[in-house]
């Protein structure tokens, strides 16, 4: 007769939200760090959206995930520079991270501070030549909206 090992308790796997954050963290090399995973997870959860890391850092905390802005500011521009994200200037002072990296543009509504796709295609017919030794990285297109004055 042999003795059993002891059943060691089983972790909870985690869920598809999780699962596919570490997806996309693996496949772009960064390690799953705690905030990472945490601000990952809200941000490609649902499908494509638009947020500033204000907006980010309220729903961290909503989520209770406290996380300091500084970290989410930090984790975004990791997530930007590692191409998980789109960085778009829409005001010249306030960011927008975009979770759809294609090139698509946008409207920004002045006053109430909002960024959405455009949705009709938008199509250029020449795109200028790159200055020599350069290479055109890639292409924003922000067209600004303000409600009508009545």
């Amino acid at each position: 007769m042999t003795t059993a090992d002891p059943i060691s308790p089983v972790e909870p796997s985690p869920d598809a939200g999780v699962q596919h954050c570490l997806q996309l963290l693996g496949n772009a090399g960064l390690r799953p760090t705690r905030q990472r995973v945490a601000l990952g997870r809200l941000l490609f959860q649902g499908g494509h959206r638009h947020v500033t890391a204000e907006s980010l850092y309220a729903e961290a905390m909503a989520a209770n995930a406290y996380l300091s802005l500084a970290t989410v500011y930090n984790t975004l521009n990791q997530f930007t520079e590692a191409g998980l994200l789109r960085r778009i200037a829409a005001d010249g002072i306030k960011s927008f991270f975009d979770t759809d990296t294609s090139l698509h543009p946008h409207f920004y509504l002045e006053g109430e501070d909002v960024l959405v796709d455009v949705a009709e295609g938008l199509a250029f017919t020449k795109m200028p030549e790159a200055l020599p030794g350069h290479e055109i990285a890639r292409l924003d297109v922000v067209v600004h909206l303000r409600r009508k004055r009545t």
